[in-house]
This record gives structure tokens, C-alpha cells and sequence, in this order.
């Protein structure tokens, strides 16, 4: 799944591709928006993290989980 992460005062977005489930995703980024946590962590498919302090969030768009296509189209 394709997950784009909008940073405050940034020109570009964060683009994270996760094995999570979209309901996981939001439940992560509802606790780091609601002040639970300090920081938004995600782990991407190659096991790298992305760490983004809440404060600096402005949006979050979870994509649905892209399709890979065999053959010729």
C-alpha cells in the first residue's frame, strides 16, 4: 500500500510503501495526531523506517495497495 505523508514547511511529500493494512495506517496516524504519541513511525516494505514528528504532519493519504501486472497489457 502506498502511503503519502504532506510535511508542514516542505516542498515534498514522504512517500512510504507499507505492508500495513489501511486500518492500521489510520489507527497510527490517529494516535499520533491525537497526542498520544510524539512522532508517527512506519516501516516500509525493505524494513527501512520513517519517523515524522506529529507537529509537522499535515496530511496523510492512505492509497490502496497497488497491483502488480503480469505480462503485456
Amino acid at each position: 500500500m502506498e502511503i503519502k505523508i504532506g510535511v508542514v514547511e516542505s516542498a515534498r511529500e514522504l512517500l512510504v510503501a507499507s505492508d500495513l493494512s489501511p486500518d492500521e495506517v489510520e489507527a497510527l496516524v490517529a494516535d499520533a495526531l491525537d497526542g498520544k504519541r510524539a512522532v508517527l513511525t512506519l516501516v516500509d516494505e525493505k524494513g527501512r523506517r520513517f519517523v515524522v514528528p506529529s507537529s509537522r504532519i499535515s496530511y496523510v493519504e492512505i492509497g490502496a495497495a497497488d497491483q502488480r501486472k503480469v505480462g503485456f497489457a
